[in-house]
């Protein structure tokens, strides 16, 4: 391999060396986009990282937000949440991978990652964006304020704290993208999971107006915010779990470890109150804290101008029932159970998908009404939200390829396009009969041709099918066939008992 200058670019911090990956790609990790979140700072807005002398390593990656290390039964998740805690305090950073001697005004792809709100880094293996940079994107990955520091709602602080990183972090591309060969007016902003619900949260952002012009939400959810009385329960339980009063100056002084361990202890808090369910359905004590949901204020206006790719996989909620022992033993009672969680009719909601499911064993029914409690319904909602603005481009897609992990019961569930976007389904980490991928080689044209059509709509603002409107709901049907399939509102009767 030719020897090639390690690449220097300079930020409006001060200048970053980054590592040449091969002939087209170049890597820069842990760049601030903020200061570093110490004591009282950690529970107030994002602030402007210090300028530094001479030239930053960028070479290695840096300190993830502090979090506890995160398991999901036997499926191995380590490619997905990372493996926990690397710890110091300067972790308000983006990594970027672009091409190499790229010129410029190329189109910039911004990742927001999930884990629950809790957990999640950008060194999860899942997240390399030397793909996409071969294929002339610059892609920059964020770590966010998590857990206490970034989502408990707390008296003296602002709330939301992690989502006001992600716009930080959107201002950080606006300022220094150019540099590394990407235009900043052509910014997508994507996520998955708890990161999709944030990129929600930010499309209903006025702040974050005019940072960004498109947006993917890979299996977010438009209602998943906490009303204030519902995050006002977690707040005293976590402040009764410190031992002290429930507000940003009693919290400033307690060290990140305990603010993870008493995070750890909160889930179970029963959310529900007179007008709302808990959207999370126990999964995570916590969200954004937004009075009106993401969809509800999308209706309204925001993000109308915003390019949106929007959409789930089929079987979402086999990833929190299938490696926890928890789908083939379900019970009719077990489908009750989680409609009742999850709808305030649960018996038409339960009798909806069984008359569309005839043939389901409960586990099945009982992971459709869970996924869609989580995702589905908030996406449809979140769709047609945006479609419904005179003008506005709205994309969905349904991603239906099923990995054989765990004996073939894994199937397309939550977080298994990701390695497709990112084109890494090849990563041996992911494969085995544990791995999210199971066993089998995953088909590599797939995630060429998932990798190429996200790409596509970074560029064009078109991925290749027909528009969502609220008439047809056009949605693609994203298998391992090479044809895919546009479906017009799929899951019609399912969609309209969650309305």
């Amino acid at each position: 391999m030719s020897h090639h200058p390690e690449p220097v670019v300079t930020t409006t911090r001060g200048a970053v060396r980054g590592l040449r990956q091969d002939d087209s790609t170049t890597a820069f990790l842990n760049i601030p986009y903020a200061a570093p979140p110490h004591g009282a700072d950690r529970f107030a807005p994002p602030r402007p990282h210090a300028p530094w002398d001479g030239v930053r390593d960028a070479t290695l990656p840096g300190p993830t937000a502090p979090q506890s290390e995160r398991r999901l039964g036997s499926v191995d998740m380590t490619p997905y949440f990372g493996t926990g805690w690397s710890r110091g305090a300067d972790y308000l950073t983006v990594n970027v991978w672009a091409p190499a001697g790229a010129g410029d005004g190329l189109p910039v792809m911004v990742f927001v990652h999930g884990g629950g709100f809790v957990a999640g880094s950008t060194r999860s293996a899942l997240y390399d964006g030397s793909a996409f940079a071969r294929d002339g994107v610059v892609l920059v990955t964020l770590n966010y304020r998590l857990g206490i520091a970034g989502f408990l709602d707390l008296p003296g602080a602002p709330a939301n704290r992690g989502l006001l990183d992600v716009v930080a972090a959107l201002r950080w591309v606006r300022e220094n993208i150019a540099a590394f060969g990407g235009d900043p007016d052509a910014v997508t902003l994507f996520g998955q999971s708890a990161g999709a619900t944030i990129v929600g949260g930010v499309l209903a952002t006025p702040d974050a107006t005019g940072l960004f012009r498109r947006a993917v939400i890979q299996s977010g959810s438009g209602l998943g915010a906490f009303t204030s009385e519902q995050a006002a329960r977690v707040t005293r339980a976590a402040a009764e779990a410190l031992g002290v009063r429930p507000h940003a100056d009693a919290f400033a002084d307690i060290p990140d470890e305990r603010l993870v361990e008493a995070a750890s202890g909160l889930a179970g808090i029963d959310l529900r109150t007179g007008t709302h369910h808990d959207p999370l359905l126990g999964l995570s004590p916590f969200s954004l804290v937004l009075d009106t949901q993401p969809a509800a204020s999308v209706a309204a206006g925001p993000g109308a101008d915003i390019d949106l790719l929007i959409g789930t996989n089929t079987e979402e909620g086999n990833l929190y029932l299938v490696p926890v022992d928890k789908y083939a033993t379900s019970t009719a009672a077990d489908v009750d159970d989680v409609a009742t969680r999850a709808h305030p009719d649960p018996a038409r909601l339960v009798g909806t998908y069984r008359a569309t499911r005839p043939e389901a064993s409960p586990g099945e029914l009982r992971s459709a009404i869970l996924g869609d409690a989580l995702f589905g319904a908030g996406s449809w909602a979140l769709a047609d939200a945006h479609a419904a603005h005179p003008g506005s481009t709205t994309f969905a897609y349904e991603f239906a390829w099923r990995s054989p992990a765990l004996d073939g019961d894994l199937g397309a569930t939550h977080a298994v396009e990701l390695p497709f976007v990112f084109d890494l389904a090849h990563l041996p980490q992911l494969q085995g009969p544990a791995a999210l991928l199971g066993p089998d080689k995953p088909p590599a044209p797939l995630a060429t041709r998932v990798h190429d059509t996200w790409v596509r709509f970074a560029t064009t603002g078109h991925p290749g099918w027909d528009p969502y409107d609220t008439e047809r709901r056009a949605t693609l049907h994203i298998d391992a066939d090479t044809e895919w399939t546009q479906v017009d509102d799929p899951r019609d009767e399912e969609r309209r008992a969650w309305t």
